[in-house]
């Protein structure tokens, strides 16, 4: 792929999930990671995306605006996501006020999927029902878009209004995260964008079905067929024989949250890093096979790099990190 053709997104993954450890390594690892971003904002990435979860023991980022602040005040250009947050787990006003304040921090630059979870642990967690979640969402929903105007409005009961008013107009960058039809339907009748679990195109039908029948304007970003997270080595088998249980870790923890009937980007069914290797989810790959993915994959394709995954050590995802910046992005336009 010669530089300037059409190639995928880049992203630059954070989870911090790993094995546990002691507070100073994961301090550490914390720092990596907001260290990382500004040099993937250096070198012309596109995006770091981070994620929230709870009552885990692998340490999964249950604070993701707290990361994704550290993350926009260390960078100028590259864009943030949450995809996804919990909204349901949140107060809608202090939720309102964060996102405007991130808002303003990063001139628009962060960009927040709401989802529901998959976890009734999580909800239990903060104190909330599983089965009130729709409920939940709606309303949090609501009073974000309501408390964005910056003009007062009702709020269970009484007038609120909410300060300081965001960057973004008409209000901060907000999807809706799901992969079953009442999600659609919220996303349409809100007029809000969505972002599907996995590669699902007849839920994008559907979403621009009731968009038509709500009145209201929307897009989706649908996921690219091929999802799969990426470590950049020169030797792959060296590679898998030093580090894929790293991988495995994370990939097996994450495959025990989700149900059988739930849709998912990113699936494994791997016991023992031998299968991991083979289902391609997780890959491990030279500068040049990466290349090959931009190109197979062109513009509707992402390039995800998980430089941290499932505990790495920091120094390996540095090598992964600059082998990208240095041997893959000049083949890669933005």
């Amino acid at each position: 792929m010669s530089a300037g053709s059409a190639a995928p997104t880049t992203v630059l993954r954070f989870n911090l999930a790993g094995p546990p450890t002691a507070p100073g390594e994961l301090s550490a690892r914390y720092r990596a990671a907001v260290e990382m971003a500004r040099y993937a904002d250096d070198h012309g990435l596109a995006m770091i995306q981070t994620e929230e979860h709870h009552a885990t023991d692998s340490g999964w980022m249950p604070s993701p605006l707290a990361f994704a602040g550290a993350v926009l005040g260390a960078t100028r250009r590259i864009g943030v996501t949450v995809s996804a947050l919990i909204t349901p787990l949140h107060d809608p006003l202090r939720l309102a006020e964060d996102l405007a304040v991130l808002d303003l921090l990063g001139g628009g630059r962060l960009i927040t999927v709401a989802g529901l979870g998959y976890r009734p642990e999580e909800y239990a967690a903060h104190g909330k029902e599983w089965r009130d979640r729709g409920a939940l969402q709606d309303e949090v929903l609501r009073a974000l878009l309501d408390a964005w105007t910056g003009e007062p409005f009702r709020y269970r009961g009484r007038t609120v209004q909410v300060t300081p008013r965001p960057y973004s107009r008409p209000h901060p960058p907000l999807l809706i995260g799901g992969g079953s039809r009442p999600a659609a339907r919220r996303a349409a009748r809100l007029g809000l964008p969505l972002f599907p679990s996995a590669h699902l195109p007849e839920l994008e039908r559907y979403y621009h079905e009731q968009c038509a029948a709500a009145g209201t304007d929307g897009w989706v970003l649908q996921p690219p067929p091929r999802t799969c997270l990426l470590h950049l080595s020169e030797d792959p088998d060296r590679s898998w024989q030093a580090y894929g249980g790293h991988l495995l870790y994370e990939a097996r923890r994450y495959a025990a949250w989700q149900s059988a009937g739930s849709h998912s980007a990113v699936r494994s069914a791997a016991q023992d890093t031998a299968a991991l290797r083979a289902e391609g989810v997780y890959r491990i790959v030279t500068p040049d096979a990466c290349v090959r993915l931009a190109q197979e994959d062109g513009t509707q394709g992402m390039l995800i790099l998980h430089p941290l995954c499932g505990g790495l050590p920091v120094e390996e995802g540095w090598r992964s990190l600059r082998l990208f910046a240095e041997r893959v992005l000049p083949h890669v336009a933005g």
